[in-house]
């Protein structure tokens, strides 16, 4: 049974692993963080449950398929497990910016299928962890508490200020996760 008060929603690229302006293309541009995959298996084992919210316009820019997306989440879950972890569910937009689509963040779609996946009345008090703003607010209009990472765009992001008035911000993942797991 999930419970949202222990739920963390990662956003992938920029925050599990390195995110490219030329999109993450093939399962050999997939690389995790260090600390990332670990930072997931250590939530999982402290009775936390993590899931993945992705927007995946690389699809329907025709750069890669969703074959291709399959074998690098195949690759993420594999990693995880043999950590000692699991991810819960992973929820992606295949769309473009402009497919109109109610799924692509900072909609809220993506989080809605993770509710609904996990069996949630409510994702109110669950994390969502992003290095974007767009991250942040599909978690807020869900009643999720937002993190924002300094790793992917988060830099960038955490520059410009504005929206990230309810947002904690941490180094990377792995900072989140020990700050969360030591409270």
């Amino acid at each position: 049974m999930y419970d949202a008060s222990k739920l963390v929603i990662l956003d992938r690229d920029g925050v599990i692993n390195h995110d490219s302006d030329n999109y993450i293309k093939s399962l050999e541009e997939w690389i995790p963080y260090a600390g990332s995959i670990d930072a997931i298996a250590r939530l999982s084992q402290s009775g936390w449950s993590v899931a993945i919210a992705t927007n995946q316009s690389g699809i329907a820019r025709g750069y890669y398929d969703e074959a291709t997306l399959a074998s690098m989440h195949d690759e993420l879950n594999r990693l995880v497990a043999a950590a000692g972890g699991r991810i819960a569910h992973i929820a992606y937009c295949p769309h473009g910016p402009d497919d109109g689509c109610e799924c692509r963040k900072p909609r809220p779609g993506l989080l809605v299928q993770i509710r609904q996946a996990l069996g949630l009345s409510s994702l109110s008090g669950s994390w969502i962890v992003g290095d974007s703003l767009r991250d942040l607010q599909a978690g807020e209009a869900m009643g999720c508490r937002s993190v924002l990472v300094r790793t992917g765009k988060g830099k960038r992001t955490e520059t410009k200020g504005s929206g990230l008035e309810q947002a904690m911000i941490f180094d990377d993942l792995t900072a989140f996760t020990d700050w969360l797991l030591s409270q």
